[in-house]
C-alpha cells in the first residue's frame, strides 16, 4: 500500500453486501472499489470508507 491509500478493514468488507441484490461483494484493491457482479456495479471506497450508495456506484462494462 502506498501512503495515499488508506487501509481498509477486511472484517468490515466481509460483512458488507450489495444494497440492491444482497449478494456478496469482491474487493478490488487497485481500483479501491467493492464489486457487485450480481448488480453490475462497482462501489467506490473513499478515504477508507465504502460508499454503498447506488447513485455513487460505477456501472461495470458488459
Amino acid at each position: 500500500m502506498n501512503d495515499k491509500t488508506p487501509s481498509v478493514d477486511r472484517h468490515m468488507l466481509e460483512a458488507l453486501v450489495c444494497p440492491l441484490t444482497q449478494a456478496r461483494l469482491s474487493y478490488d484493491a487497485d481500483a479501491q472499489e467493492l464489486i457487485s457482479e450480481a448488480a453490475g456495479l462497482a462501489f467506490p471506497i473513499r478515504d477508507g470508507i465504502p460508499i454503498m450508495l447506488v447513485d455513487e456506484a460505477r456501472k461495470l462494462a458488459d
